[in-house]
């Protein structure tokens, strides 16, 4: 069923909850750099994700946990620069609101008054409640996440599904009922059943985006690198591919570095 799309000159906080009352399905991508948000925000996202996975995209590292809030906020304020319609949401990177509800709420100002982004999102449920509650009292929004987070990788030691299990599947339809309660603006579910997906969605008031949770959710995000084709070894199921660029780009490059070798390039159109 196609809904008409409202226009917004930004997208904020509010916009996104008048999509899901009416129905309308969020748009949701990452971005760590000028260029890359640009083009993102050109194509009508609605919502850009200057995630810590910039620390697997960007840096190679194995897992989210190494990057920095000094790095995250230098990503952020890239993407600041170029969004003039999406509503930006900055990752708090891990260690970095997890001691105390002092520094949760000292990370996430530094955030917002050092990139200029709009809001913060946070990992976890019950277990961050004073944190997230903080945030949210000095007039910050805040975006939940839940299922697969991906900064406790050590502790599920494994990047399948979550709340398979009844007893999980039940903290997680908590603690998204608490997060709600608290004043988040959204959730995301990541890699979870998308039956369950669905039934949270459904029984919140907030907008609730999936990521490998089907598609009963209120709107979609993935990494942009992925949707590209740019990171041609990750491979789950959740994930379609829109282009093959890493060979695209590959082949680009290649035929750069021949016509460089047989002194094609530059040819005498392309030199003063």
């Amino acid at each position: 069923m196609s809904v008409a799309k409202k226009e917004y000159k930004r997208v904020t906080v509010k916009s996104l909850i008048e999509m899901k009352e009416s129905g309308e399905r969020i748009s949701m991508l990452t971005a760590y750099d000028y260029s890359m948000a640009k083009i993102v925000d050109s194509a009508q996202v609605d919502v850009i994700l200057v995630g810590d996975s910039a620390s697997n995209v960007i840096a190679g590292h194995e897992t989210t946990l190494p990057i920095t809030l000094d790095q995250m906020i230098y990503h952020a304020s890239s993407v600041v620069r170029a969004a003039k319609r999406a509503l930006i949401v900055v990752d708090i990177p891990f260690g970095s609101y997890q001691s105390d509800s002092k520094e949760a709420l000292r990370s996430a100002i530094r955030i917002m008054k050092e990139s200029g982004a709009h809001a913060v999102k946070v990992e976890g449920g019950v277990e961050i409640k004073e944190s997230v509650s903080r945030i949210l009292h000095a007039g910050i929004p805040v975006m939940g996440h839940l299922g697969l987070t991906p900064q406790s990788i050590y502790k599920f030691g494994t990047y399948t599904v979550r709340a398979k299990e009844e007893q999980e599947a039940e903290k997680l339809k908590e603690d998204a009922k608490m997060l709600e309660e608290l004043g988040c603006f959204g959730i995301v579910l990541e890699k979870i059943p998308a039956k369950l997906a669905k039934e949270v969605a459904e029984s919140v008031s907030i907008p609730v985006i999936g990521i490998g949770a089907g598609n009963g959710v209120d709107g979609q995000v993935l990494v942009v690198h992925d949707l590209l084709g740019m990171t041609h070894e990750f491979n789950p199921r959740f994930l379609r591919r829109y282009m093959n660029l890493y060979e695209e780009m590959g082949s680009a490059i290649s035929s750069y570095v021949n016509d460089v070798k047989s002194r094609d390039f530059p040819n005498e159109n392309e030199q003063y």
